[in-house]
Protein backbone atom coordinates (compact mmCIF):
# COMPACT_ATOMS: atom_id res chain seq x y z
CA UNK A 1 0.00 0.00 0.00
CA UNK A 2 1.62 3.28 -1.06
CA UNK A 3 0.40 6.57 0.31
CA UNK A 4 -1.92 7.58 3.31
CA UNK A 5 -5.13 6.19 4.20
CA UNK A 6 -6.78 9.55 3.37
CA UNK A 7 -5.57 8.72 -0.10
CA UNK A 8 -7.89 5.61 -0.08
CA UNK A 9 -11.31 8.07 0.86
CA UNK A 10 -13.01 10.62 -1.15
CA UNK A 11 -16.22 12.40 0.98
CA UNK A 12 -18.71 10.30 -1.53
CA UNK A 13 -17.37 7.49 0.73
CA UNK A 14 -17.77 8.65 4.30
CA UNK A 15 -20.94 8.59 5.57
CA UNK A 16 -21.37 9.97 8.75
CA UNK A 17 -25.27 9.45 10.06
CA UNK A 18 -25.52 5.79 9.29
CA UNK A 19 -29.65 4.75 9.76
CA UNK A 20 -29.07 0.67 10.50
CA UNK A 21 -30.39 -0.14 13.73
CA UNK A 22 -28.84 -3.61 13.13
CA UNK A 23 -24.94 -4.76 11.84
CA UNK A 24 -26.32 -5.93 8.52
CA UNK A 25 -28.19 -2.80 7.93
CA UNK A 26 -24.92 -0.88 8.61
CA UNK A 27 -22.83 -3.33 6.51
CA UNK A 28 -25.66 -2.59 3.87
CA UNK A 29 -25.52 1.51 4.09
CA UNK A 30 -21.52 1.09 4.07
CA UNK A 31 -21.46 -1.51 0.92
CA UNK A 32 -23.57 0.63 -0.87
CA UNK A 33 -20.99 3.58 -0.25
CA UNK A 34 -18.41 1.34 -2.68
CA UNK A 35 -21.34 0.45 -5.33
CA UNK A 36 -20.37 1.11 -8.70
CA UNK A 37 -16.64 1.47 -7.49
CA UNK A 38 -13.86 0.83 -10.94
CA UNK A 39 -11.69 -0.74 -8.76
CA UNK A 40 -14.65 -3.68 -7.57
CA UNK A 41 -15.01 -5.64 -10.38
CA UNK A 42 -17.86 -7.46 -9.32
CA UNK A 43 -20.13 -5.64 -6.67
CA UNK A 44 -22.65 -8.37 -5.84
CA UNK A 45 -18.90 -11.22 -6.08
CA UNK A 46 -17.60 -8.36 -3.31
CA UNK A 47 -20.75 -7.78 -1.11
CA UNK A 48 -21.60 -11.76 -0.61
CA UNK A 49 -17.58 -12.09 0.72
CA UNK A 50 -17.76 -9.24 2.99
CA UNK A 51 -21.06 -10.73 4.31
CA UNK A 52 -19.35 -14.21 4.66
CA UNK A 53 -16.42 -12.84 6.26
CA UNK A 54 -18.75 -10.86 8.98
CA UNK A 55 -20.18 -14.21 9.83
CA UNK A 56 -16.85 -15.79 10.53
CA UNK A 57 -15.83 -13.86 13.41
CA UNK A 58 -16.07 -10.04 15.03
CA UNK A 59 -14.66 -7.29 13.32
CA UNK A 60 -14.71 -4.87 16.33
CA UNK A 61 -11.52 -3.32 17.10
CA UNK A 62 -12.83 -2.18 20.33
CA UNK A 63 -12.97 1.40 21.16
CA UNK A 64 -16.02 1.97 19.65
CA UNK A 65 -14.47 0.94 15.97
CA UNK A 66 -15.32 -2.05 13.68
CA UNK A 67 -12.98 -2.84 10.56
CA UNK A 68 -15.82 -5.19 8.17
CA UNK A 69 -13.62 -6.66 5.60
CA UNK A 70 -13.50 -8.94 2.68
CA UNK A 71 -9.90 -9.76 0.62
CA UNK A 72 -11.37 -11.10 -2.35
CA UNK A 73 -10.43 -11.66 -5.99
CA UNK A 74 -14.02 -9.12 -7.22
CA UNK A 75 -11.68 -5.83 -6.18
CA UNK A 76 -8.58 -5.33 -7.85
CA UNK A 77 -7.37 -2.22 -5.66
CA UNK A 78 -8.22 -1.71 -2.52
CA UNK A 79 -11.17 0.74 -1.40
CA UNK A 80 -11.98 2.04 2.04
CA UNK A 81 -15.36 4.02 3.15
CA UNK A 82 -16.21 5.00 6.24
CA UNK A 83 -19.54 5.28 8.12
CA UNK A 84 -20.85 6.42 11.44
CA UNK A 85 -23.56 6.51 13.99
CA UNK A 86 -23.73 8.80 16.59
CA UNK A 87 -25.79 6.49 18.64
CA UNK A 88 -23.98 3.23 18.24
CA UNK A 89 -25.04 -0.31 17.78
CA UNK A 90 -23.67 -3.72 20.02
CA UNK A 91 -21.64 -5.40 16.87
CA UNK A 92 -21.16 -8.55 18.51
CA UNK A 93 -21.76 -11.12 21.02
CA UNK A 94 -19.60 -9.57 23.40
CA UNK A 95 -22.15 -6.32 23.18
CA UNK A 96 -19.02 -3.84 22.25
CA UNK A 97 -20.89 -0.31 21.14
CA UNK A 98 -19.55 0.69 17.87
CA UNK A 99 -20.02 4.37 16.43
CA UNK A 100 -17.51 4.08 13.90
CA UNK A 101 -17.01 1.96 10.40
CA UNK A 102 -13.97 1.43 8.37
CA UNK A 103 -14.98 -0.98 5.57
CA UNK A 104 -12.05 -2.40 3.50
CA UNK A 105 -11.99 -4.09 0.36
CA UNK A 106 -8.71 -5.76 -0.89
CA UNK A 107 -7.81 -7.84 -3.41
CA UNK A 108 -6.95 -11.19 -2.20
CA UNK A 109 -3.49 -11.43 -4.38
CA UNK A 110 -2.60 -8.37 -2.12
CA UNK A 111 -2.63 -9.65 1.71
CA UNK A 112 0.55 -7.01 2.21
CA UNK A 113 -1.07 -4.40 1.16
CA UNK A 114 -4.28 -5.35 3.33
CA UNK A 115 -2.14 -5.44 6.26
CA UNK A 116 -0.37 -2.20 5.96
CA UNK A 117 -4.11 -0.61 5.96
CA UNK A 118 -5.36 -2.52 8.71
CA UNK A 119 -2.30 -1.65 10.83
CA UNK A 120 -2.27 2.12 9.94
CA UNK A 121 -5.54 2.56 10.90
CA UNK A 122 -4.54 1.06 14.18
CA UNK A 123 -2.20 3.44 14.83
CA UNK A 124 -4.17 6.56 13.24
CA UNK A 125 -7.10 5.45 15.84
CA UNK A 126 -5.08 4.38 18.86
CA UNK A 127 -5.12 7.98 20.90
CA UNK A 128 -8.60 8.61 22.26
CA UNK A 129 -8.20 12.20 21.32
CA UNK A 130 -8.03 11.13 17.51
CA UNK A 131 -11.09 8.74 17.48
CA UNK A 132 -12.94 11.83 18.77
CA UNK A 133 -11.65 14.04 15.96
CA UNK A 134 -13.11 11.67 13.42
CA UNK A 135 -16.63 11.26 15.99
CA UNK A 136 -16.87 15.17 16.12
CA UNK A 137 -16.21 16.04 12.57
CA UNK A 138 -19.28 17.19 11.30
CA UNK A 139 -19.27 16.79 7.13
CA UNK A 140 -17.25 14.05 5.16
CA UNK A 141 -14.85 17.01 3.83
CA UNK A 142 -13.95 17.85 8.17
CA UNK A 143 -13.85 13.78 8.59
CA UNK A 144 -11.15 13.54 5.77
CA UNK A 145 -9.18 16.76 6.91
CA UNK A 146 -9.25 15.61 10.68
CA UNK A 147 -7.75 12.24 9.32
CA UNK A 148 -5.15 13.73 7.12
CA UNK A 149 -3.90 16.00 10.35
CA UNK A 150 -3.80 12.92 12.38
CA UNK A 151 -1.49 11.17 9.48
CA UNK A 152 0.58 14.54 9.48
CA UNK A 153 1.07 14.37 13.33
CA UNK A 154 1.80 11.11 13.44
CA UNK A 155 4.57 10.85 10.36
CA UNK A 156 2.27 9.08 8.20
Amino acid sequence: MAGRISSLLQPARIALQLRGTDRPAVLEELAQLVAGHPDITDFAGFHTALLARDQLDTTCLGNGIALPHARTSHVKRIVLAVGRRDQGLPFDASGEIVRLWFMLCTPKSQPGDYLAVVSTLCKLLRAPADRAALLDAPTPEAFLAALVAIETRLGL
